[in-house]
């Protein structure tokens, strides 16, 4: 572990490489804040491009990394992240954890980036200790946090009630947040009711910062509109079509915050793929595992709707359905370069954006492509 004296001279030298000005510690030089909730988030989902779930974000944080990756999403004129903590890494080193985030935050707020955290996760794999470690780009997955054990029993929520208390005590007023995300995705029954107990555990704390809820559909959002949330979220990766997307976006973000009289924001958007969702067991068809974002982001772009695609660095899918379907996510590499410079243009809105465009798989990644017989 990099000891504070190091991690605090490494970043040091990145922002005065980067010569960006660093807001004050509570955000309030933040650039593009807005008043009375006219602020709406044009977003990426955020992972580091080799960490493969939110334990090996922050065991492997790299100050650099994140102010290079948060000049990226600027350079597209987008202003938030959402990305994940981990319930498992507070358990091994909070201070460690709390140290690191708020570093992250500093980063994104002298570009004029807002984060939105989410504290747990309902998709992926038990956080086993071999599942923490694993960076096998075929294999490497996404975590349910916390484990399914606890989840089940009561008895065992005090580790994730202390977990929430620590971070809305810390962060609950901080205005680099968009919102506080409690649970993404949460997909069971079990899963639901702990989700819903962590959002009043949460919302006992509140402070200025909106609660939200990962929801996969706004249905599911609604379910919880009762035990404290302030913004409704929904998710929609892979519609068969622009008519779908356009029906999708207006029924269900901007006729719903009409009704429910709370912000509905989209907070997952990929491509349109016209064979299918690619979650069944029917095949990916021709390029459909690339990235296309120019096939929705225009679309997205034309509605006043916070908006986060999936994701800004080029990467394998964040779930094994996916991933091992071939499915590739993301604009850019690690150097700067971008997969497609006709989706960076189009996310960004500007047709002037410039960059190498580098279709091929990073090296590191790339017995995914050579398994599956990708070209």
């Amino acid at each position: 572990m990099m000891n504070r004296r190091k991690f605090l001279g490494v970043a040091a030298a990145a922002i005065a490489a980067a010569g960006v000005r660093e807001p004050d510690a509570d955000g309030a030089n933040l650039p593009g804040a807005a008043a009375g909730g006219a602020w709406l988030p044009r977003g990426a989902i955020y992972l580091p491009a080799r960490s493969y779930n939110a334990y090996q974000t922050w065991r492997d944080y790299d100050p650099q990394i994140a102010r290079r990756d948060a000049q990226f999403a600027a350079s597209l004129g987008l202003n938030a992240f959402r990305l994940w903590l981990s319930f498992e890494f507070w358990r091994e080193n909070r201070e460690r954890l709390q140290q690191s985030f708020d570093d992250l935050l500093v980063a994104c707020a002298a570009r004029g980036i807002r984060v939105m955290p989410a504290l747990f996760e309902g998709v992926g794999v038990e956080p086993a200790a071999a599942n923490l470690a694993d960076t096998n780009p075929f294999e490497a997955s996404a975590l349910l946090s916390p484990s399914s054990e606890i989840v089940r029993d009561p008895k065992l929520w005090r580790g994730p009630r202390e977990y929430v208390d620590w971070f809305m005590d810390h962060f609950r007023n901080d205005q680099r947040l968009a919102a506080i995300e409690v649970q993404n995705e949460p997909h069971t029954l079990k899963r639901e009711i702990f989700a819903r107990a962590m959002i009043e555990q949460a919302a006992a704390r509140r402070g200025s910062v909106p609660l939200t809820l990962g929801g996969i559909t706004l249905k599911q959002s609604l379910m919880f509109l009762d035990a404290g949330l302030d913004v409704l979220q929904t998710h929609m990766n892979f519609p068969p079509s622009a008519e779908y997307a356009r029906k999708f976006i207006e029924s269900q973000t901007v006729d719903a915050e009409k009704v429910v009289r709370r912000p509905v924001w989209l907070t997952e958007w990929q491509r349109i793929r016209p064979s299918g969702t690619g979650w069944g067991s029917k095949p990916l068809v021709g390029n459909e595992w690339q990235p296309d974002y120019a096939s929705l982001a225009p679309i997205v772009r034309s509605y006043a709707i916070g908006n986060f695609f999936w994701s800004l660095m080029l990467k394998p899918a964040y779930l094994l359905a996916q991933r091992q379907k071939g499915t590739l996510s993301g604009i850019f590499h690690e150097d700067g370069a971008v997969w497609s410079l006709a989706d960076a243009r189009a996310v960004s809105g500007n047709k002037n954006f410039e960059a190498e465009e580098r279709q091929s798989w990073p090296e590191w990644a790339k017995m995914i492509p050579e398994k599956l017989g990708l070209s």
